[in-house]
């Protein structure tokens, strides 16, 4: 059996797909409703291939799409009503393995992915070792160090850390980072990411000062 996530925004694509693959015996469907939660499944769950809408609140699809390209080479298959033809070309440009346009086939969808799974043997999460400056995070171990010594992080923090050492440079939004972290819980607050940076920064030492506050925005690792 296969493992698809489906990231879609439209409760009433995700219950038709899902009652048609249901009724196959060779893909386990798994939801997201939009980019964050998806990414946040895509982070913490194992799948064997991406389905995503493009057109969602918040992180769209091609958005998603490049944050996955950076860490796997997962399949990618885009269902989407974006039809112009440079939307389809800049799919395939970010590593789409398809691009399906709406309305489809239900039979027709099952059978690609049916043939992409096939041919593909990846891994959502690759096991590499993560180093900047003086801090490693071995994914593996679930272990972080600074300077060679074991630093001491609760699971949302080590989440935390690793999802902006896998983006330095990058502005990363607050909102992004509770999805990262705490998936669909909706009573989470922004205010407790402010927390839990507070407490990486302490616990980094020196090396916490590499993560900068972007007021109105979130937070960079330099």
């Amino acid at each position: 059996m296969y493992r698809v996530l489906l990231v879609e925004d439209d409760s009433q694509i995700r219950e038709v797909i899902g009652d048609y693959f249901g009724r196959r015996d060779k893909i386990i469907l798994d939801f997201a409703e939009d980019g964050e939660r998806g990414l946040s499944k895509i982070l913490n769950e194992q799948y064997d291939l991406i389905l995503l809408d493009v057109m969602m609140p918040g992180l769209d699809g091609f958005e998603l799409c490049k944050i996955i390209r950076r860490r796997s080479d997962i399949p990618v298959v885009f269902l989407t009503g974006k039809v112009r033809e440079e939307d389809v070309l800049y799919g395939y440009e970010l590593g789409a393995d398809d691009y399906i346009v709406k309305p489809f086939s239900l039979a027709v969808l099952y059978s690609k992915l049916i043939a992409i799974l096939g041919r593909s043997n990846t891994d959502i999460i690759p096991h590499k070792i993560l180093e900047s400056g003086r801090i490693t995070i071995d994914p593996v171990k679930f272990e972080v160090t600074v300077a060679g010594e074991i630093v001491d992080l609760p699971p949302k923090e080590y989440q935390i850390l690793k999802y902006m050492m896998e983006h330095p440079g990058v502005a990363i939004t607050r909102k992004l980072l509770l999805a990262v972290a705490w998936g669909d819980d909706m009573y989470i607050t922004e205010r407790v990411i402010d927390n839990r940076v507070k407490n990486l920064r302490k616990k980094l030492r020196k090396e916490g000062s590499r993560i900068k506050t972007l007021i109105g925005v979130g937070y960079r690792f330099d």
